[in-house]
C-alpha cells in the first residue's frame, strides 16, 4: 500500500504519451509536408484521446469516459466555450456591419506623413486590439504595407514586419482575442486584471519598438491613396467592447452589447443587412469558433485523463526538483508555454494544452492567477509571432510575395515582449512575487528552528 502511495506521489511519465503523440505527429507531418496546417489539429487531438483511453488498465472504459467528461465539463472550460461563441458572433456581425473596413480606414486616414512604417505599427496595434485577431489584422494591413514600401522605397520586409508587430500586440491584449479568453478562463481570473498586468509587462517592449521603427524608417514620405471613408457608428461597437471590458463589466454583457450595437448599426444606420439576414451572419460567426471549441473540449478531457494517470504529477515533480522560488516557477511556466507553441504553431491551442499544468505550478508556488494567464498569453504570442511556419508569418509572406524568413529580422515587438517579460520575472517586478518569496523564506527559517 505504501509503495503504491509513493508511486502515485512520483507520478507516471508514461501518462504523458497522449500529449507526446500529438506533438510528434503534428511536428512530423508539418515538416514532411512543409505545411504545419496540413493536418487539422482536431484529428491530432482525437488520436491523442484514443491513446489516453487505451492507457491505465486499472480503469474500465466507462470509468475513463467519466474522467474525460469531468475534464471536458469543467466550469471554466464550458464558460470559455460560451465566450468563444459570443466572440464569434460579435466578430461576424461587426464585420458584416462594415466595422473592420471603417476601423482600417480610420487608422490609415490619420497615418502620419513621414512616419509611414511607424504608423502601420500603431494602426496595427489599434486594429488588432479592436478585432481580437492577428491574422485578420495582417490580412487587412499587409497590402497597405506593400504599397507604402513601393512608394517610399522602404524595404518591404520592414513594412510587413511592422504589420506583424502591431498584430501581435493586439492579439496578446485584446479582450475578445481567443488567446486572452483561453488564458483567463483556464486560470480563473478576470480579463481586466490580466489586461492591466499584461499591459504593464509589454509597455516597455511597445515603446522600444516605436523608437526602433522611428530610427529605422524615419524620412519616408507617403500618403495612402484611395477611398479612406469611414463611419464612426461602424467603429462604435468595437469601442463599446473595449471600454466595457476595461471597466470590468461581465464578459457576456460586454460581448452581448457589442452584438446588439453591431446589429443596430448594420440594419438601421448603414443598412448592410436585413433583420432576417442577421441570423445567418450570427450563425456563420459562431461556426467560425467551432474548431477551437471542440478542440478545447477534447484537450480538457485528455488532460483530465493524463492527470488521473499521474502525468501532471510527474511534470510537477520534475519542476519541483529544479524550482525553489516563485520566480523559478514563473520561468518554468514561460518555458512550458513557449515549447508547446513552437510544437503546435497555434498560440490558442498551446494555451489550452499548457494551462492545466501551469495552473498546478502556479498554485504550488503561489503565482497569482492573473500572472499565470499573462505569462501563458505572452510567451505563446512571442513565438507565434516569430516562427516562420505559423499562420501569422505565412499569411504576411504570402500577401507580400516574400518569404517568412525575410520578415523575421524586423519582428522587434514579439522578441522585445519576451525579453520584457523575462526582465519582469528576474527582477521580481511582477505583483505579488516579492511578498510570496518573503513568506517562503520565513517558512524555511521557521522549519530550521524547529529542527534545531
Amino acid at each position: 500500500m505504501e509503495n503504491k502511495k509513493k508511486k502515485a506521489e512520483r507520478g507516471n511519465p508514461a501518462a504523458l504519451l497522449p500529449i507526446a503523440v500529438f506533438l510528434v505527429l503534428f511536428a512530423v507531418i508539418g515538416i514532411v509536408s512543409g505545411d504545419f496546417y496540413s493536418m487539422p489539429a482536431i484529428v491530432g487531438f482525437v488520436i491523442a484521446l484514443i491513446v489516453a483511453l487505451l492507457q491505465n488498465r486499472k480503469l474500465n472504459f466507462e470509468e475513463k469516459m467519466a474522467v474525460f467528461a469531468r475534464g471536458a465539463g469543467d466550469t471554466n472550460v464550458v464558460t470559455m466555450i460560451l465566450i468563444f461563441i459570443f466572440a464569434g458572433a460579435f466578430s461576424g456581425i461587426v464585420k458584416a456591419a462594415g466595422g473592420v473596413e471603417s476601423t482600417v480606414n480610420f487608422g490609415l486616414s490619420v497615418l502620419p506623413s513621414g512616419l509611414a512604417v511607424l504608423g502601420v505599427f500603431v494602426i496595427g496595434c489599434f486594429i488588432s486590439t479592436s478585432m481580437g485577431t492577428s491574422v485578420g489584422t495582417i490580412t487587412a494591413l499587409t497590402p497597405i504595407a506593400v504599397g507604402i514600401s513601393a512608394k517610399t522605397g522602404m524595404p518591404i520586409a520592414l513594412c510587413v514586419g511592422a504589420v506583424v508587430c502591431g498584430a501581435m500586440f493586439g492579439d496578446n491584449l485584446s479582450m475578445i482575442s481567443d488567446t486572452t479568453i483561453a488564458a483567463c478562463r483556464t486560470q480563473g481570473c478576470e480579463m481586466k486584471d490580466k489586461f492591466k498586468q499584461n499591459f504593464l509587462i509589454v509597455l516597455p517592449a511597445a515603446i522600444i519598438t516605436v523608437v526602433l521603427f522611428v530610427l529605422k524608417a524615419s524620412g519616408g514620405n507617403y500618403s495612402v491613396q484611395g477611398d479612406l471613408s469611414y463611419n464612426f457608428f461602424q467603429i462604435l461597437p468595437y469601442l463599446i467592447v473595449l471600454v466595457g471590458a476595461l471597466v470590468g463589466l461581465n464578459v457576456f454583457v460586454v460581448l452581448g452589447s457589442g452584438i446588439v450595437a453591431s446589429a443596430i448599426v448594420g440594419i438601421l444606420v448603414v443598412q448592410k443587412f436585413t433583420f432576417l439576414q442577421m441570423f445567418k451572419i450570427l450563425g456563420d460567426g459562431i461556426m467560425s469558433m467551432y474548431d477551437i471549441s471542440i478542440i478545447s473540449l477534447i484537450v480538457a478531457g485528455v488532460v483530465s485523463l493524463v492527470k488521473e494517470n499521474g502525468g501532471i504529477q510527474f511534470i510537477l515533480n520534475a519542476i519541483r526538483s529544479r524550482v525553489r522560488t516563485t520566480r523559478g516557477a514563473e520561468l518554468g511556466i514561460a518555458g512550458l508555454a513557449s515549447l508547446v507553441d513552437i510544437c503546435t504553431a497555434n498560440n490558442t491551442i498551446a494555451i489550452v494544452i499548457a494551462a492545466p499544468i501551469a495552473k498546478e505550478i502556479g498554485d504550488e508556488y503561489g503565482v497569482k492567477n492573473k500572472t499565470v494567464a499573462s505569462l501563458l498569453d505572452i510567451f505563446t504570442s512571442v513565438f507565434q509571432g516569430i516562427i516562420p511556419y505559423g499562420a501569422q508569418l505565412l499569411t504576411a509572406a504570402s500577401l507580400a510575395a516574400i518569404t517568412p524568413v525575410e520578415i523575421i529580422p524586423n519582428l522587434y515587438y514579439p522578441i522585445l515582449m519576451g525579453a520584457s517579460a523575462i526582465v519582469f520575472i528576474i527582477f521580481k517586478i511582477l505583483p505579488g512575487q516579492r511578498k510570496t518569496e518573503k513568506i517562503e523564506a520565513a517558512s524555511e527559517i521557521a522549519q530550521q528552528h524547529e529542527q534545531k
